[in-house]
């Protein structure tokens, strides 16, 4: 990973905290797990769902309930798949 990634992939996580510590623990298991082999185009979405309000979001990732946007909605779909031990790999 080049330095430039690696950076990015640190600003991504530090914008990963949010106020619900439920969202935190989603995002940043996506993060260091399925997301680390995520294109630029998979990074964009979830920098644009990372922009979302945290109530909007639990609702997405907390709630099941679906972005009108399909790359969010299936973003926020993987997320919640995501195994809770993917990161300790």
């Amino acid at each position: 990973m080049s330095a430039d990634a690696a950076t990015d992939r640190g600003r991504l996580r530090w914008r990963c905290r949010r106020g619900m510590k439920e969202l935190d623990v989603l995002l940043v298991r996506w993060l260091d797990g399925p997301g680390r082999g995520a294109g630029a185009a998979l990074l964009d979405d979830f920098t644009r769902l990372l922009e979302l309000p945290d109530p909007e979001l639990a609702g997405y990732l907390l709630r099941d309930e679906t972005p009108a946007d399909p790359g969010l909605a299936a973003l926020a779909a993987a997320i919640r798949a995501t195994p809770a031990d993917v990161s300790r790999s």
